[in-house]
């Protein structure tokens, strides 16, 4: 079975460098493609509160055979529960719904800049929950430079990641400069850039040299810069080709024009002007 790198977050806990997304993954589905991404050899799954599908994954980790500290489990807190009292009832709603005694990773999944309630606060809470043991590692989410900054400024605890959205049209430089200043991995949510990218001519001559495809190449260039990278799908066939990178390199040339396709095309909100609350 293929192996998958770890990446050493700076607290010490090791994350596989390639896991599976569940984002917009319906709850009905979630059990039986997290399932086959067990299958297929992936290690690392991602989830929140706010796609509705924990339930699901948790039910795949049990009915996997996998002992739980195999497989590394991200959740994010969802938008409504920002108030600190608010944040730790949301964690242990996630943890009774997963039906864990802990997560691997928590994060906030938007700093919601514009609410009445301070995105440093919230950070605190996690920091409790990161004290208390039931979550081994904390980041954020959708965290400008900004944010970010006064996060360790005026927090305790250094965010392990920080997860954001990256791909060849959105290389998010600034934002991957400022993580690795503080010692931040980036995660990259959208690799493909919800299937864009591989439409792209550049792409696709690049991927037909290494008999490869498209997404194969995308998702070969986040590994090659360092970030976390988790694909989302529910086909069997497309998982499968997804977590099938490691028998291939992209040489300096290759890595220099797929990087060079950045236009500041961003699939999602504006972290700066995203304050929904569902």
């Amino acid at each position: 079975m293929t192996s998958v790198p770890n990446i050493t977050l700076n607290n010490g806990i090791e994350i596989p460098q390639l896991g599976f997304g569940v984002w917009q993954v319906r709850p009905n589905e979630t059990k039986a493609a997290t399932l086959t991404a067990f299958e297929v050899g992936y290690r690392h799954i991602d989830t929140a509160q706010m796609y509705g599908n924990e339930q699901g994954v948790g039910e795949a980790v049990r009915e996997s055979g996998l002992d739980r500290g195999e497989v590394f489990i991200t959740s994010k807190l969802n938008n409504g529960f920002h108030q600190p009292d608010d944040a730790l009832k949301a964690f242990d709603t996630s943890l009774e719904t997963l039906g864990f005694d802990y997560l691997d990773l928590f994060l906030i999944h938007w700093p919601l800049p514009g609410i009445d309630v301070d995105f440093v606060d919230t950070w605190k809470a996690l920091e409790d929950i990161y004290a208390s043991g039931r979550a081994k590692a904390i980041g954020v989410s959708n965290f400008q430079p900004s944010h970010l900054r006064r996060v360790v400024q005026e927090g305790t605890v250094v965010p392990a990641v920080n997860q954001i959205e990256v791909h060849p049209f959105l290389t998010q430089d600034e934002a991957r400069a400022a993580n690795a200043e503080y010692g931040v991995a980036t995660e990259a949510w959208s690799p493909l850039a919800q299937g864009l990218v591989v439409e792209s001519p550049v792409i696709a001559a690049i991927a037909k040299t290494h008999d490869k495809s498209p997404a194969q190449v995308a998702l070969r260039w986040q590994i090659q810069r360092g970030d976390i990278v988790f694909p989302k799908s529910v086909t069997a066939e497309r998982i499968r080709e997804n977590f099938e990178i490691f028998d291939f390199e992209l040489s300096e040339a290759d890595m220099g024009v797929i990087t060079a396709l950045d236009k500041g095309q961003r699939t999602g909100p504006n972290p700066d002007e995203f304050n929904w609350i569902p």
